[in-house]
């Protein structure tokens, strides 16, 4: 991915907003606490869209049956997988503060395979691994799954990975930036 020289969809002023946009705006502050960033922006133009997107995350950062650690251990994934500089710098510092061991970020910025990974990430490491190469997942990696998640935990987080693909997409089209300043050094491209 080339290094992103500008944002194509910048923050609209608020006086540009539409009645939809501004409730849209609106739902997400009483929903987050905090004022639309990163991916809202640019999902802000379809404003049926973007509050329907909040919700979903919502539901899979906040009440999937997955541990926050497991789930920013996925997010990171993703992360990678797509390049995504934004989603990194918010979710490296929360994996880390999580529980996510430092050596495991590390490798997953690198594309490295993590060393010494519990069982449960090896697991959804083997999910993630399999879907985003193989576009399917294999009898052995779907029974290591559910032995330890159960099927509600297999669809969250197959959830989480597919939901976080859409924002990273969605900032990649966009070219949404990073924070200028944040607690971890921006993600690169890979080789």
């Amino acid at each position: 991915m080339p290094e992103m020289d500008q944002d194509r969809m910048p923050a609209l002023e608020p006086a540009a907003l539409n009645e939809m946009q501004r409730d849209a705006v609106a739902a997400f502050e009483a929903a987050r606490g905090c004022a639309p960033e990163g991916p809202w922006i640019p999902l802000l133009r379809s404003p049926e869209l973007m509050p329907r997107v909040s919700r979903l995350g919502e539901y899979l950062r906040y009440q999937s049956c997955l541990p926050t650690r497991l789930t920013e251990f996925l997010i990171l994934l993703t992360a990678r997988h797509w390049t995504q500089r934004f989603e990194w710098q918010i979710h490296a510092p929360i994996a880390l503060d999580s529980g996510v061991p430092p050596a495991t970020v590390a490798a997953i910025a690198e594309g490295r395979c993590p060393p010494d990974m519990s069982s449960e990430e090896t697991i959804l490491h083997a999910l993630f691994t399999e879907l985003s190469t193989n576009k399917r997942v294999s009898d052995a990696t779907y029974a290591a799954l559910t032995a330890a998640f159960g099927e509600r935990g297999v669809i969250d987080a197959v959830g989480i990975i597919g939901y976080y693909s859409l924002l990273a997409m969605v900032m990649n089209t966009a070219q949404t930036q990073p924070r200028l300043a944040g607690k971890v050094p921006l993600l690169r491209p890979l080789p």
